[in-house]
């Protein structure tokens, strides 16, 4: 792999789920390609059921893609078998985004953290003490708390307990799916600086799934937005978040709190509710809620335009970056 090359690349990919009635689809995700440099962390911001956390799933191979590829450092992730996948994993981790849930409330944090370990063969039992005691001071917590549970711990402490566990195997690329969404915000400040500090010393890539733009401008190199399982607008984060093409993430940014009042943007308020994605409306599905729509908005689907710091999806952006919307 040069150092031109992704870490990551989807290309094309999709996830359709049997519709309710058993006669349709759902199409969580459809026809998604995004790639990922080695040090970078590229943001997934969204409404909830917009697919994001179906992507990052599908990214992991925890679910299987209806269609497309999943390329990790240009291997074919989904041409792998279960035991390739499984060394596969070493470098590829998630951190979930409920600290209640995502802990077994009945394993001491030296066997949840040590777990991936010892499925993997590394070390020996007394190396993994040392290892769990390592990774727990470096995501801020006493080395003393290895002989605890789950349920002795705050919020912001368990999502560090998770945090250790992901980086236990030294991975290449951490998927972190809304992972500050159930802390407080004082807290979120806390575990954001650490996964900054952490990506810096351990050079790691991350996937951040949010659907808080205050966080993912925070912490994001570029940004991808998605709107019923598509990628509606991506590019640099400076350019989507702030000069955005798309009118959905106009929409998004406008309504982000702003406390200083020179930086307010006028709120642009949507008709209605995302649409059922059992029943996706023709054209651009964003149309029927868009208050810029055009004729053609429809029943066409836009093409891909934009410049090189950011596109969209969008009829009314100009493949110079322009957009009428603005």
């Amino acid at each position: 792999m040069t150092a031109a090359s992704p870490l990551l690349e989807a290309r094309g990919l999709s996830k359709f789920f049997p519709a309710r009635d058993g006669k349709g689809v759902v199409k969580a995700v459809n026809g998604v390609s995004l790639t990922l440099a080695p040090g970078e962390t590229l943001g997934i911001v969204g409404e909830s059921g917009c697919g994001k956390s179906t992507l990052a799933r599908m990214l992991m191979r925890l679910i299987e893609p209806t269609e497309g590829k999943v390329l990790f450092r240009g291997e074919d992730l989904l041409a792998l078998d279960h035991r390739q996948m499984r060394a596969k994993r070493r470098e590829i981790q998630i951190v979930f985004q409920d600290p209640y849930a995502s802990l077994d409330p009945r394993m001491s944090i030296a066997q949840i953290i040590s777990e991936p370990l010892e499925i993997h063969g590394i070390e020996n039992r007394s190396g993994r003490a040392a290892r769990v005691k390592e990774l727990l001071s470096l995501v801020g917590l006493d080395p003393s708390a290895a002989d605890r549970y789950p349920h002795e711990f705050s919020g912001g402490q368990r999502q560090r307990i998770g945090i250790a566990r992901a980086i236990a195997l030294e991975p290449k690329l951490v998927v972190l799916d809304e992972p500050v969404s159930a802390l407080d915000v004082s807290i979120q400040s806390q575990i954001l600086n650490l996964l900054d500090d952490l990506k810096e010393r351990l050079r790691l890539s991350y996937i951040f799934i949010s659907h808080d733009l205050s966080v993912v401008e925070h912490v994001s190199d570029r940004v991808a937005v998605m709107y019923l399982g598509r990628v509606v607008e991506e590019g640099r984060a400076e350019a989507v978040l702030g000069a955005p093409k798309h009118p959905y993430t106009q929409a998004l940014i406008s309504a982000v709190p702003e406390i200083d009042a020179a930086r307010r943007r006028n709120r642009i308020l949507l008709s209605g509710d995302p649409p059922n994605p059992e029943s996706i409306p023709p054209g651009c599905p964003f149309h029927p809620r868009c208050p810029f729509a055009i004729e053609i908005c429809k029943s066409q689907y836009p093409s891909w335009r934009g410049d090189a710091a950011s596109g969209a999806a969008c009829h009314l952006v100009e493949d110079s970056g322009g957009t009428g919307t603005a």
